[in-house]
């Protein structure tokens, strides 16, 4: 399948998740039942999430992006400070599932610890790659991203 055609399949698909996140965030505001409306909220969320993955899959047939050295300063701050609030989340996170008896909390405790624990090495390859060489490649890209899935060796 060419490019294009491959493009427009991801722009559907940004626009079918942005309909489920409208359904889902409208169904919730009537949820008075808060297990159940978290749990749907969630799903707006990964879907919010999914959006995000297919319009980066269109920006990677770009060759490269060059980041503006006037935003270099800041965008190192923001990076350094967010990676510092991931090690803090995945500290507090261990220390809670460590200190947990209930085996369904721990798999949701373990679940989130999981995430931040690929927040924090996914933020420190991003501020290596974009603060440091001012570029990001796609290599850089699929490089980074394939070592964090199930398939590629992450957690």
């Amino acid at each position: 399948m060419d490019v294009e055609k491959r493009i427009q399949l991801f722009k559907n698909q940004i626009e079918l998740e942005k309909q489920i996140v409208q359904t889902a965030e409208s169904s919730a505001k009537n949820i008075g039942n808060e297990i159940v409306r978290e749990m749907i909220l969630g799903i707006a969320m990964d879907s919010r999430k999914h959006e995000s993955f297919l319009n980066t899959l269109i920006g990677l047939h770009e060759k490269f992006a060059l980041i503006d050295e006037e935003l270099t300063d800041q965008l190192k701050q923001n990076l350094e400070q967010h990676i510092k609030l991931e090690k803090k989340a995945i500290d507090s996170y261990q220390n809670i599932w460590s200190n947990l008896e209930d085996e369904k909390e721990k798999i949701i405790i373990r679940y989130i610890l999981n995430d931040e624990i690929r927040h924090h090495r996914l933020l420190k390859q991003l501020h290596t790659k974009l603060v440091e060489k001012l570029t990001f490649t796609s290599e850089d890209y699929w490089d980074w991203a394939w070592k964090d899935t199930e398939w590629g060796g992450g957690s």
